[in-house]
């Protein structure tokens, strides 16, 4: 059998907490290191590196496939890891909804003062994404 249709018991949710921020924030010096050092060798050679694309069945605002499993009822509406590997070095985060809605939310500080883990960012997600 295919392993891209096995359930994915070893997919597991996450909680997105600063560490979470901080992991994501190191890929990207990473990434953006790597580039330069690439950048720096291929300047007049017009080499481009292979691009990653996100993963459509984890689109916003589609459901949740089933292949991913049951989402743990105390993670329903908290913010989470997201696990398309093409938001892996973006500061982004995913909150699924009851009806497995996938919502999908920028980790940056909203109006320059809410930052991700504020109390009154959380409570507007959480009307945002109430079914």
């Amino acid at each position: 059998m295919d392993p891209l249709f096995w359930p994915s018991e070893t997919n597991s949710f996450r909680r997105f907490t600063p560490e979470s921020l901080a992991a994501i924030e190191e890929r990207i010096a990473k990434k953006k290191k790597q580039q330069d050092k690439v950048d720096g060798e291929n300047k007049n050679q017009g080499v481009e590196g292979e691009k990653l694309t996100p993963q459509l069945d984890l689109k916003t605002y589609k459901k949740l496939p089933s292949l991913y499993g049951d989402l743990p009822v105390e993670l329903i509406g908290e913010p989470l890891e997201d696990f398309d590997p093409y938001y892996s070095d973006h500061k982004t985060f995913m909150v699924i909804n009851k009806r497995r809605t996938i919502f999908r939310f920028t980790a940056t500080p909203a109006l320059c003062i809410f930052g991700p883990f504020n109390p009154v960012r959380k409570a507007a997600i959480k009307i945002l994404i109430h079914s």
